[in-house]
């Protein structure tokens, strides 16, 4: 027995031991390499080598790192089994994940459930804002959600307070309209409910306080973020209106509902 390899320093005879020492040698040598390969012995189905020190041949035998089955943007980590673990490749816009014991993960990607209240968001107004435009002019009422798919469809309520004083002895009107951002969606004189006032003819300082309600269902086809919100305007120049008068408070609610 001479040299002993490079690597690892297993003994390895030499060609003048070939002869006398040829069966010792090589059992010296098998015992070196069963226990230099020791580490190497084992594991179960979906392991993986992993150095355990800076040792040489220190390995350890460990469950695949999860983190190397994702190769694209939005998977997700599960389980196919107890320490199995899988991806789960991302859905398409709109969808939610959930619960399909009939797939591998048990999981899945799936459109929203029809008629599913998804969201609500409040607006409310408890300033006045005062103008005698007799074209539409912004309350201040509003309110914004941003749509989970592109199918479902918003549900527009609002309570509006609105005054107005009169310098002059005429009828007159006092109109609200809804709008989604700068889109129309219930004209006054078409499907919007009208504030109307018609006080008698021998005065001519007159205050009047109202509230009005309506309800819209409005189907954006978007997922981003949209406003909706209330303008007024009256039909006589000599009308000062407010929408929301003092100590009043107007509201306005959006209920995404799932198509």
């Amino acid at each position: 027995m001479a040299n002993p390899t490079t690597n690892f320093g297993w003994q390895m005879p030499t060609s003048t031991d070939l002869v006398t020492d040829l069966p010792a040698d090589f059992e010296v040598f098998g015992q070196a390499v069963d226990t230099t390969l020791v580490d190497l012995k084992g594991g179960t189905t979906g392991q993986v080598l992993s150095k355990a020190s800076n040792t040489d041949m220190d390995f350890s035998w460990i469950n695949a790192d999860p983190l190397t089955i994702l190769d694209a943007k939005g998977d997700l980590i599960s389980a196919t089994a107890a320490d199995t673990p899988a991806r789960l490749a991302v859905g398409t816009n709109g969808q939610v994940l959930t619960a399909d014991s009939s797939t591998s993960t048990g999981l899945k990607w799936a459109a929203v459930a029809s008629g599913k209240l998804l969201q609500v968001v409040q607006g409310t107004l408890t300033t006045s804002t005062s103008s005698t435009a007799t074209t539409f002019t912004d309350t201040g009422l509003s309110a914004t959600i941003t749509p989970s798919a592109s199918t479902s469809k918003i549900l527009i309520m609002f309570s509006h307070n609105a005054g107005l004083y009169r310098t002059a002895s005429s009828n007159f009107n006092l109109w609200i309209k809804l709008l989604r951002g700068a889109t129309d969606l219930a004209v006054p004189g078409n499907n919007v409910d009208t504030i109307y006032f018609q006080p008698g003819t021998t005065s001519t300082t007159l205050e009047f306080n109202h509230d009005a309600s309506y309800m819209y269902l409005d189907s954006p086809a978007t997922t981003s973020s949209i406003t909706y919100k209330t303008q007024m305007k009256s039909d006589n120049s000599a009308i000062t209106w407010r929408a929301n008068t003092a100590n009043t408070t107007s509201t306005m609610i959006l209920m995404e509902i799932g198509a």
